[in-house]
């Protein structure tokens, strides 16, 4: 990756043009730098990466009436578009929600990806209720973060793994039960859940259907695409046969064990990011932001998060 110069992109009719203030840094941008996600996201190279912002309109389209020029906003870039560590971009109006009041740019722009992602997990995939039991993994982690508050609003009861140095942090956002994963197995300790969230890759995934009871879902972001992932994204013959099999295994061992397997691709949307706002300003969920680099130093913040030692998100500020 490198930096560069180039034109000022032009809003569609259904577009507002955004000066970007903040970009948030995930694991999405590495992998799509990597290659990793080229069989389900195709985009041409070179492209611009980053997924997630918070700015201020500065113009809009012939047919955008939901914002004008001067809106603070935040959004996750529509389907199929990067473009978020930038000056500029030009954003579908229905993908755009104006910024929470009570947090900075800087927090503003980390909370897209993880809260769109929780909440299509938790709200939507899973229908988790009051009095149920959800898993999070990786509680410190974006996702994790503000996953375990949204349960704790659901009125859920909360498990989650992560290392025993940030087991105050967890406990802080929500967490009723925190393992530590060096030392336990999670799947020993818990049982009787009615959801799993899961964010990690290898032998997690698995190993996450053991805690669930029956009629239980597991929810995960690695992983391989199911046949309704296929069928969301209106994918070819040869695609869906081929997410077919790749998830053949996870979803005939969630089958034997009477629970469900869900891969989870989080979309964009202006409306969910309008709910998401309202819980951040009246205090019942809060961004958690572990560093933030200016934007020259955006490799470095990739690299950051390539570790995989982030509490919460990182961040790069563009202005």
């Amino acid at each position: 990756m490198r930096a560069g110069e180039m034109p000022a992109p032009e809003p569609k009719d259904d577009e507002v043009l955004v000066q970007i203030h903040s970009a948030g840094v995930n694991p999405l941008d590495i992998k799509i730098r990597n290659g990793e996600l080229k069989r389900i996201l195709r985009y041409r190279l070179p492209i611009i990466l980053g997924h997630e912002v918070a700015g201020v309109v500065t113009r809009v389209g012939s047919g955008v009436r939901g914002f004008r020029a001067g809106d603070e906003v935040y959004a996750r870039l529509s389907k199929d578009r990067t473009g978020g560590f930038a000056e500029f971009v030009s954003i579908s109006e229905d993908a755009v929600a104006l910024k929470p009041k009570t947090v900075t740019m800087e927090e503003a722009a980390s909370i897209p990806l993880v809260g769109l992602t929780a909440w299509q997990a938790l709200i939507e995939r899973a229908a988790l209720r009051k009095g149920q039991k959800v898993l999070i993994h990786a509680g410190s982690g974006g996702v994790g973060t503000f996953a375990i508050q949204l349960a704790k609003y659901l009125g859920a009861t909360v498990a989650t793994t992560t290392s025993s140095g940030n087991f105050d942090l967890v406990k802080q956002l929500g967490a009723d039960v925190a393992i530590d994963y060096r030392k336990d197995r999670f799947e020993a300790v818990l049982s009787d859940y009615d959801v799993v969230l899961n964010t990690l890759s290898g032998e997690t995934l698995e190993k996450s259907l053991q805690v669930l009871k029956p009629g239980g879902i597991l929810v995960s972001l690695p992983g391989p695409p199911d046949p309704a992932y296929a069928k969301e994204i209106g994918a070819s013959w040869i695609v869906s046969v081929a997410m077919r099999l790749l998830s053949y295994r996870i979803r005939k061992s969630a089958k034997r064990q009477g629970v469900r397997y869900s891969f989870l691709m989080m979309r964009a949307s202006g409306d969910q990011l309008r709910e998401i706002a309202s819980l951040i300003d009246t205090g019942r969920v809060r961004p958690v932001v572990d560093r933030v680099f200016p934007f020259e130093s955006t490799k470095e913040a990739l690299a950051y998060v390539e570790t995989g030692r982030a509490n919460g998100k990182v961040v790069v500020k563009v202005r």
